[in-house]
């Protein structure tokens, strides 16, 4: 073992994995470099353990950089250990995971240093789609290494002395940290879509084993499923009346009720996470209008409408779960777009990723509608048309064009209010309903709310075996 065995480094490691399961590789490691009497510093491991180790009985690989050597910067040596541990984790397909710590680029190695910061960048790059990477921040992340943390497939940081950041609040014109900290931990996870999630030290670890738990090792086993001890059948109650925050729908038809949700304090009109159905692992996308605290008091509001943030958290999450075979579940309330100057700068490109993100899934794909559906904006929210396998329904949701009463406003914009209000009734009646939707094919079946457990179960086991032939293309472009 390396004689970092008792620094901060180590002790998360050892936290985070299964008790005595810890195997380190390269403690020996050292830097190469002579200049600016580096031989003369103490650095151990070279400033970063590595290893392989085991979570719930399942092989993940790690690295944790040790700031108390050298301040954790990232040297030559330091970098090769990170890229073996990659190389490793690609053989072997096992996630790996990352605890940041770091000053930064070692300036005693200059040029070996950027090469081994550009060898990381690679590693990352070739893992992507092959094996989960899960980074933790725990210290300082900032310029170059914050490309490490967002290459990643999930990322956490630590509520008070984690800080990520590409250029120093102070270095921002016009900004200073005591104005705005754009390092800190609430700011990247609200502002960047960086963040999964964030909290205590302990609260990151064991939301990295639950996260673990819920993923396949890698992309060439399949999506993983579990032992389901939970009633397949069970009646899932108040959910129309709670349909506008998914967590709670998703809470509630998950095996156990456990869900996991992903970039929990960005975009929140869109929610994205984990949860399973019959043991199976599944991705779940849904608009979101309403957020509820652990009381039950309503404590955000929003539109149901698509915003570019949301788009792109949401073809994020798509693009993942299709790379590593987990089915997606999408639940759609929306009615329309985000109007604003700053939405309309990014929001068409971003509807395009996210209807990209659907289209292109391979992986089962089913759409429920619990609340309105209209235009194009529902179109893009894994409607049949872009993909969907199965479309379920509750029966009082609305689907067409756009509200009936503003239809008819435009089709009869000289009429009374008396010819506007029966014409919208018809309109409704005739375009906008639920049923008339199922009548045309766009909707497969419509269940009540509280079966809707019991239909999801058997639409994902349904389309377990589900096989869809590649194109002759290389890749797409969105």
């Amino acid at each position: 073992m390396s004689s970092s065995n008792n620094s901060l480094a180590m002790q998360r490691i050892v936290k985070l994995l299964d008790e005595n399961s810890f195997m380190e590789i390269g403690s020996l490691v050292t830097a190469r470099s002579t200049d600016f009497n580096l031989p003369d510093t103490d650095a151990p491991s070279d400033g970063v353990i590595t290893g392989h180790g085991l979570i719930d009985g399942s092989l993940v690989f790690i690295y944790s950089q040790d700031a108390s050597v050298l301040n954790g910067a990232i040297g030559e040596m330091h970098a090769k250990k990170i890229a073996s541990v990659y190389d490793m984790a690609m053989k072997m397909g096992a996630p790996v995971i990352g605890f940041l710590d770091c000053s930064g680029i070692r300036l005693q190695e200059s040029t070996d240093a950027l090469n081994g910061l550009g060898q990381i960048y690679l590693k990352e790059a070739e893992a992507s789609g092959v094996v989960p990477q899960i980074s933790a921040v725990f210290g300082s992340c900032g310029g170059g290494l914050s490309t490490v943390s967002a290459m990643s497939d999930f990322n956490f940081i630590e509520s008070s002395k984690g800080r990520m950041f590409v250029n120093s609040p102070n270095a921002i014109p016009g900004n200073r940290m005591d104005k705005c900290d754009t390092s800190s931990a609430e700011y990247q996870s609200k502002e960047t879509g960086c963040v999964d999630g964030t909290g205590t030290e302990d609260e990151i670890l064991d939301s990295i084993r639950s996260l673990v738990c819920l993923l396949p090792g890698n992309n060439g086993t399949g999506g993983l499923t579990e032992e389901c001890t939970d009633d397949l059948n069970r009646a899932c109650e108040n959910l129309d009346t709670m349909k506008g925050d998914p967590r709670y729908v998703c809470s509630e038809i998950a095996d156990d009720h456990v869900f996991f949700e992903t970039k929990k304090d960005f975009a929140k009109d869109m929610v994205t996470g984990l949860l399973r159905l019959n043991g199976t692992t599944v991705g779940v996308v849904a608009n979101c209008t309403e957020v509820y605290d652990e009381e039950g008091k309503k404590t955000e509001e929003f539109s149901n409408v698509l915003s570019a943030r949301g788009c792109g958290k949401a073809a994020e999450f798509i693009s993942f779960c299709d790379a590593f075979d987990i089915p997606v579940l999408s639940l759609t309330n929306v009615k329309g777009y985000k109007a604003g100057k700053c939405s309309e700068n990014n929001l068409a490109k971003a509807m395009a990723k996210l209807t990209y993100a659907f289209s292109s899934a391979n992986v089962p794909k089913v759409n429920l509608i619990a609340g309105e559906a209209y235009g194009s904006s529902y179109v893009t929210m894994n409607s049949k048309s872009i993909g969907a396998d199965l479309v379920y329904a509750w029966p009082d949701a609305k689907i067409g064009m756009m509200d009936a009463e503003l239809a008819a406003k435009i089709m009869y914009a000289d009429a009374g209010a008396d010819v506007i209000e029966e014409k919208a009734k018809e309109y409704e009646k005739l375009q906008s309903s639920v049923l008339s939707a199922a009548k045309r094919g766009y909707v497969d079946l419509i269940i009540e709310p509280e079966t809707t457990r019991k239909y999801l179960v058997a639409a994902f086991e349904m389309l377990y075996t589900k096989s869809v032939s590649d194109s002759l293309k290389k890749h797409g472009t969105k």
